[in-house]
């Protein structure tokens, strides 16, 4: 069940403001939100991460945050 737009239905700037706020405010939601505001926030932010990883499954993948390479580094 979607909240609010489908995430489908955004454009990729949309989707990417939408992704951008959800973690902006991921914090505040946590430390000071209800239970059920936490679990929409939960629910909203992996649909938005979902189709994110749907529509871009090759996303570039920065070496320094796989744990290998942040071996290579240190």
């Amino acid at each position: 069940m979607t909240m609010g737009i489908d995430p489908r239905e955004l454009t990729e700037e949309d989707l990417l403001r939408e992704l951008r706020h959800l973690h902006v405010t991921r914090t505040e939601t946590l430390r000071h939100g209800s239970e059920d505001a936490l679990a929409h926030h939960t629910t909203r932010m992996a649909e938005m991460e979902r189709e994110y990883m749907r529509r871009f499954p090759e996303r570039e993948v920065d070496p320094g945050r796989l744990r290998e390479g942040a071996r290579q580094r240190g």
